[in-house]
């Protein structure tokens, strides 16, 4: 658990999903709304940290409660959705979950003397009557409004938030989503017969930042903008525009890419830190503060790395729009 870090509370309507989402251990959604627009129940996606409680509805009623096992990650459409729920983008934000359902559920609507009071005023759950929102997916609760539920709920649910809260763990590895949706991005590369065969492997090893790819961010970058390392061997060239979203042009295109050392390169990687355009770092308002400090990284991320090509500005606000993991509305 981030130290310092205060656990929050979140709803997730799941009437389409729930039979895929409960025991798959996980929540996926996609990252704007059918007309390309944000929409702050996908945005808040970003903001879950691990040891967060979730509370799923579905069916009218509070079902099961799960303990977020990771930040958000880019994943594409589980393949067992099929046309359930919100299908019209492949590519979404996905939270690794351990879910444990209730034996004892509740139906809010029949305690809403209760708990209209505590709904927040932007992004409420449920309407005020207790009928549901068809448009919300998930939302953060206020700790008054999660804490009556769990007291509706009784011992079961206070069992679960305050028994299986993941203190001092690390993240579930972002397996399932991610490493599948590479392997198959791979599979097409090397399938691909109009691809030369040159270019085919300088797109595979620009995939761990090495070869062509690194030769071409060289070019441009000369050390790690945060540790200020120049020895090229303990350097990889890490994509603004990660390998999976990208074309096999932006995958070897020197402009798309930083010279960082590893642990740096994850944080970017994952979203945990990023760059505006004139050089400031952003830092996630989820990231480990205290790992941050462990590894030294905490002052150096405070400060200015200098001026970015126009084209590492192109793929950098890729980088802070699809994978920076941003606390974006206000409560």
């Amino acid at each position: 658990m981030p130290s310092g870090y205060r656990v929050r509370f979140w709803w997730v309507n799941q009437n389409q999903t729930y039979r895929h989402e409960v025991p798959g251990g996980y929540l996926w959604s996609p990252k704007r709304n059918r007309g390309n627009g944000r929409n702050p129940f996908y945005d808040f996606m970003r903001e879950v940290a691990p040891g967060d409680a979730i509370f799923s509805f579905a069916d009218t009623c509070i079902k099961a409660i799960g303990i977020a096992g990771s930040h958000a990650y880019e994943a594409p459409k589980p393949l067992e959705f099929g046309q359930a729920g919100a299908y019209w983008e492949n590519i979404g934000w996905r939270v690794d979950v351990r879910f444990i359902e209730l034996r004892g559920t509740i139906r809010p609507v029949e305690h809403m003397a209760q708990l209209a009071d505590m709904l927040p005023r932007r992004y409420a759950p449920l309407q005020a009557n207790g009928n549901g929102l068809q448009g919300v997916y998930l939302t953060l609760l206020p700790e008054p409004f999660a804490i009556a539920l769990v007291d509706l709920i009784g011992r079961e649910a206070r069992t679960i938030v305050d028994g299986l809260r993941i203190e001092d763990r690390p993240e579930m590895p972002a397996a399932i989503g991610l490493v599948e949706w590479e392997a198959h991005e791979m599979e097409r590369v090397l399938a691909d017969q109009q691809i030369p065969d040159t270019t085919r492997q300088a797109v595979v090893m620009a995939r761990r930042g090495q070869g062509l790819f690194k030769q071409n961010v060289q070019r441009i970058e000369r050390i790690c903008r945060i540790t200020k390392i120049d020895q090229v061997e303990h350097l990889r060239a890490s994509h603004c525009k990660p390998w999976r979203d990208s074309n096999n042009s932006e995958r070897l295109d020197g402009e798309n890419g930083l010279l960082l050392t590893p642990d740096v390169d994850h944080l970017f990687d994952r979203g945990f830190i990023g760059f505006e355009d004139d050089g400031r770092v952003l830092v996630s308002p989820v990231a480990h503060r205290e790992s941050l400090r462990k590894v030294g990284l905490e002052e150096a991320l405070r400060g200015n790395v200098g001026a970015f090509t126009e084209g590492q500005k192109a793929y950098l606000s890729f980088h802070r729009e699809s994978v920076f993991l941003e606390a974006r509305y206000n409560r």
